[in-house]
């Protein structure tokens, strides 16, 4: 099914995602970046799904010079992004890095003017571009983090992955 327009999105007319309001809409965001070297050439991929009708997005693209991070991130925001309208969304990610960010840092970040403390000295945190991005969509979206292993065989990670990885490759 192709979802070109947006994800708990706008649906086709009598498809499901034109019964729920966009309150009702649950998604699930899986998500994940990588780089061929780090930094290197990277790639992100992610898979919403609509969990009412099933019906999936996925999307990719990459950078030629990049750092892992980077692409965790920007995958992330990229599926949040691609939504329409509020939703719950379930994020499933491998990256820790994005989930102690969402979980843990951020309002520590913001309260201290997007630094942390670097032994006695306060420095800007790395990506502070991306995680601001990410923030103001964490406003907008109800944002629920699950932790996955990586190359676990997860069948969405694993997807995700594939993505990102087709998406560097074309850099190399």
């Amino acid at each position: 099914m192709d979802l070109d327009d947006g994800y708990a999105l706008e649906g086709e007319p009598g498809s499901p995602m034109n019964e729920a309001s966009p309150s009702e809409a649950d998604v699930q965001l899986y998500t994940d970046g990588g780089c061929s070297g780090n930094p290197g050439p990277g790639g992100w991929g992610f898979l919403l799904r609509h969990v009412t009708s099933g019906q999936e997005k996925e999307a990719s693209g990459g950078d030629r010079e990049t750092t892992n991070n980077r692409m965790e991130l920007v995958a992330v925001i990229e599926g949040l992004s691609a939504l329409k309208y509020p939703c719950r969304v379930d994020l499933f990610t491998d990256s820790v890095y994005v989930g102690k960010g969402i979980a843990e840092w951020l309002p520590r970040w913001k309260a201290n003017d997007w630094r942390r403390k670097d032994g006695k000295r306060w420095v800007p945190i790395k990506n502070v571009d991306l995680w601001q991005q990410l923030d103001a969509l964490l406003q907008v979206q109800q944002v629920h983090y699950h932790r996955v292993a990586g190359h676990s065989g997860h069948p969405e990670n694993d997807r995700c992955d594939e993505l990102a990885v087709a998406a560097y490759q074309k850099y190399l």
